[in-house]
């Protein structure tokens, strides 16, 4: 069941192998960091619908755009290098091809220390389909079908110690070892045998500690939403040769399959959560729950809440060279009510779980929820989350028909919602077209939880505009180092015009 979900995961993130993205799946502006005003077609839903009414940009005159396919997956650590990021994300395939090799002892016990207090980011987009159709008369009206993954963690160094190394963790006094029916318990230390490891089945403290004080300083915010959008801009007033001013608005039905939000910090512990019955999490009391649901092993996730977002936006555009726009993306909330819980603060004692397995941080939510795991949990009957929604501001300048270049900000209105980006990030980058079918992409971007990252991006653009493929990476500085702190892919190659 755990094979699914990750199998699922990885078809997001890798068709062919804390943070969300600021571009979500549109590789054409992933190469470069900037989107607000480079996007045109049903790629701008969710980021500038106004742009939907701008025709004729960039030369291409063809009324209607299709797509399908086009994904970008990325992990980044303010902490981590590529190496360790790299572990994690071969984790993820591996666990999808079925090929998982586990972890040894010292292995769990390396990636305990590499994962503490690090933070750690994935994000996967897919957009399944889009479609749009642009008039200067009617305007522009696109639809898009998108599926985004979410991760961020941050867990102190006990937390990390018992999520990789679970019962074995050096935070307990002694183990409890079952060996031919006959249980005991032992001292916890160093020199211990791999077959007495192999035997234990609990590990326990002496004096037993509150779970807010075990896990102060650790937080965990993870959503997977299905989005059906609808988006549409027009010109309001004007003449693009002088100025003309545009409008737009937009609109999604969310279906989620997962959400978390878990903090601990000086100020207490909250959590709430609400994961598909697919990730086979076993709950220790799911009849008291209300809205507890049997799990099941479906191929695709069962939801666990339905929302609505909404999208304001609006431009200009000067001298048919230079375009600001701003936009308020996603306003609204998503209502949980399958597999509600939240989180009750008592005393640790004992923990009965077996550490992960991989180098996939993920998989944490078993040693965390399951029954015998470190967190104790109340059913609840519903929970309205609001969206991670973004305002965002950008420009560009053409400065020829082969050369433009752009700046975006992006800001979360709250960061501690699941899936909104940690901090103001912000972008700058262009493109450079030698040749008609040929456009390439870099720029930088900093912020959220990224340091200083070089995007990169190649499109090939054939029979004016009709075909359109290519790849990106929002951080080229990882393919030439070991330093780096994100790993990154985007493709597309299915976008059509006519």
């Amino acid at each position: 069941m755990k094979q699914k979900i990750t199998l699922i995961l990885a078809l997001i993130a890798f068709t062919q192998v804390g943070i969300a993205q600021t571009q979500h799946s549109a590789y054409t502006a992933i190469g470069k960091g900037v989107a607000t005003t480079y996007l045109t077609d049903y790629q701008a839903i969710g980021i500038n619908a106004s742009a939907l009414g701008w025709i004729g940009l960039n030369g291409v005159t063809k009324k209607t755009t299709m797509g399908s396919l086009e994904f970008a997956f990325g992990i980044a650590s303010p902490e981590l290098n590529s190496e360790r990021l790299s572990n994690a994300t071969n984790s993820i395939i591996d666990r999808a091809r079925g090929n998982n090799a586990p972890l040894d002892y010292q292995k769990q016990l390396d990636a305990a220390g590499d994962f503490a207090e690090a933070g750690i980011a994935i994000n996967a987009d897919l957009s399944y389909f889009g479609v749009s159709y642009q008039d200067e008369k009617l305007g522009g009206i696109g639809i898009a079908v998108r599926e985004n993954y979410n991760w961020f963690s941050q867990l102190n160094e006990t937390t990390s110690d018992i999520v990789f190394r679970g019962q074995l963790s050096s935070i307990f006094d002694s183990l409890q070892i079952a060996i031919n029916g006959d249980t005991s318990l032992i001292a916890n230390g160093n020199n211990i045998s791999n077959d007495t490891l192999a035997a234990v089945i609990a590990g326990r403290l002496n004096n037993p500690v509150l779970l807010s004080e075990l896990t102060e300083g650790s937080s965990i915010k993870f959503n997977w939403n299905r989005e059906f959008n609808v988006g549409y801009g027009r010109k309001i007033l004007g003449n693009d040769s002088t100025l003309a001013i545009y409008g737009g608005i937009g609109a999604r039905f969310i279906q989620s399959v997962a959400h978390l939000d878990f903090e601990s910090n000086e100020n207490g512990m909250t959590m709430t959560s609400a994961l598909s019955p697919t990730f086979g999490i076993l709950y220790s009391d799911p009849a008291s729950n209300p809205s507890a649901v049997p799990n099941n092993s479906n191929f695709i996730p069962s939801l666990t809440g339905t929302g609505f977002g909404v999208d304001f936006a609006g431009s200009a555009i000067l001298l048919n060279r230079i375009r600001i726009a701003a936009a308020v993306n996603n306003i609204g909330s998503v209502t949980y009510n399958r597999n509600v819980y939240t989180i009750r603060d008592t005393l640790i004692g004992e923990i009965a779980t077996t550490g992960l397995d991989n180098y996939d941080i993920t998989q944490s939510l078993d040693q965390l929820l399951n029954a015998g795991g470190l967190f104790n949990l109340s059913g609840a009957e519903e929970v309205v989350v609001p969206n991670s929604a973004t305002f965002r501001f950008g420009g560009s300048m053409d400065f020829s028909k082969k050369l433009s270049a752009g700046i975006d900000i992006v800001a979360p209105f709250n960061r501690d919602i699941p899936g909104s980006i940690a901090n103001p990030v912000l972008a700058i980058g262009g493109d450079f077209r030698p040749f008609d079918w040929l456009q390439l992409s870099t720029g930088y971007f900093g912020g959220g939880i990224y340091k200083n990252n070089i995007p990169v991006g190649i499109n090939f653009i054939l029979k004016e505009g009709a075909y359109e493929f290519g790849v990106a990476s929002r951080d080229a500085i990882s393919f030439f180092t070991d330093n780096a702190n994100s790993l990154s892919f985007a493709m597309g190659f299915a976008r059509f015009r006519f």
